[in-house]
């Protein structure tokens, strides 16, 4: 059996390179034109070239979105950027209108194409169709149940990517025209406004109806952390990350906790306690509920919410290492967030295992005594007894 593959969100260079660090087998990202998500950063053509030049160092893979739904006017360039991508040997390249492979063949651009969520791709005919134009990976639709993807897999012998964690749709995978209709912004050409997410008033009759919270239609986060082992041994190929314009300490986290839980699963170390930790470490880095959505039941009101939504942020995140001081057993980090004197904090990140440590005495960089650590981006040195590596994380102890 060969290892599912965790695949990675990154809308900046800086993101992608966590991602890997963290233990991402892949990472998908978008260029500055023809990728869904406009809102993020995405990556210039150098940035792209870099990018594929450190995963391939490194032994892991590059997949560039090229998934808007074109209009006539947005074919400009597209040739040129396509065969730019085969150059920089990209792995694979994610689209949702079907011209595009069309325009490859056509051209013999060196390209693999991999079929979008942004298709809702539901049944196994519909991969066979894509299979035809030569496709070799569907990304499905996030509504697909248990049986749903296990018989798309029996049944096509294309390999599968699925959704593993982060936000949903309350439109069917992506195909919303709310963004449109509210603000003009088009959300299947990247510019979602997330209508889903605004507060609404409701009216009967014309009437205001008198409510403590307002009307919401958006969907809770998606965990499938309870439902790892069945993802992997249904045959998926890809768990995927949804995430391109979340904190690289969100990528950081997620990653990291998923890679930790896939490889006890490899060697047989999974358990049920393990899950539990797993599972408390991954809805503290949420600001929304995660779920497991539609994997193994029908959706009822508990996916969603409609009474007011709740998104708290939490301030877990305390700092990044900069460096380390072996003979004088000192840690330099930049920090984020408030912390002080005594707080229980822990430490993860490459080369470690996660360690929880009291704080000792904190100083900034010129070496003066601090009560607190409470300016984001200040320098912050204590002593610490165990070695820790440059962009280890610390954050408060999850219990």
């Amino acid at each position: 059996m060969n290892k599912i593959e965790l695949l990675a969100p990154a809308g900046t260079l800086e993101k992608l390179k966590i991602a890997i660090n963290y233990g991402a087998d892949a990472v998908y990202l978008g260029g500055k034109k023809f990728s869904l998500r406009a809102n993020a950063q995405n990556l210039s053509n150098e940035e792209i070239k870099e990018a594929c030049e450190y995963a391939h160092k490194l032994g892991k893979k590059i997949y560039v979105t090229v998934n808007i739904i074109f209009h006539n006017d947005d074919y400009e360039g597209l040739i040129e950027y396509l065969k730019d991508l085969a150059s920089y040997k990209v792995d694979a390249i994610i689209v949702s209108d079907p011209s595009i492979i069309e325009i490859i063949k056509e051209n013999k651009i060196d390209l693999k194409v991999y079929i979008s969520t942004q298709m809702s791709t539901a049944n196994k005919e519909a991969v066979l169709y894509w299979k035809k134009l030569g496709v070799e990976r569907v990304v499905l639709a996030r509504e697909c149940s248990k049986e749903d993807i296990k018989d798309i897999i029996d049944s096509t012998g294309v390999e599968v990517e699925c959704f593993l964690h982060g936000a949903m749709c309350s439109a069917y995978s992506g195909r919303c025209v709310l963004s449109n209709y509210f603000t003009n912004r088009d959300a299947n050409r990247g510019a979602c406004a997330q209508i889903c997410r605004w507060c609404f008033d409701l009216q009967k009759n014309n009437t205001d109806i008198k409510n403590e919270t307002q009307f919401t239609m958006q969907a809770k986060d998606l965990s499938m952390i309870n439902y790892l082992k069945d993802m992997i041994e249904i045959g998926i190929t890809s768990l995927k990350v949804e995430g391109r314009m979340r904190s690289f300490y969100y990528i950081a986290t997620v990653i990291s906790t998923y890679r930790e839980a896939i490889d006890d699963y490899y060697n047989n170390n999974l358990t049920d306690e393990k899950i539990k930790q797993y599972e408390k470490i991954l809805n503290r880095v949420a600001n929304r509920e995660s779920i497991d959505q539609f994997f193994n039941k029908k959706i009822t009101k508990r996916e969603q919410y409609f009474s007011g939504r709740k998104e708290e942020s939490n301030q877990d995140f305390l700092g990044i290492v900069l460096d380390y001081d072996e003979k004088e057993e000192i840690v330099t980090l930049t920090q984020r967030n408030y912390f002080k004197k005594g707080d229980s904090v822990e430490i993860f990140g490459p080369k470690i295992k996660t360690f929880s440590f009291i704080i000792p005495d904190i100083y900034d960089e010129k070496g003066n005594l601090l009560d607190v650590a409470n300016h984001p981006e200040q320098i912050i040195k204590f002593k610490l007894d165990k070695k820790v590596y440059k962009d280890n994380i610390m954050r408060v102890k999850i219990k």
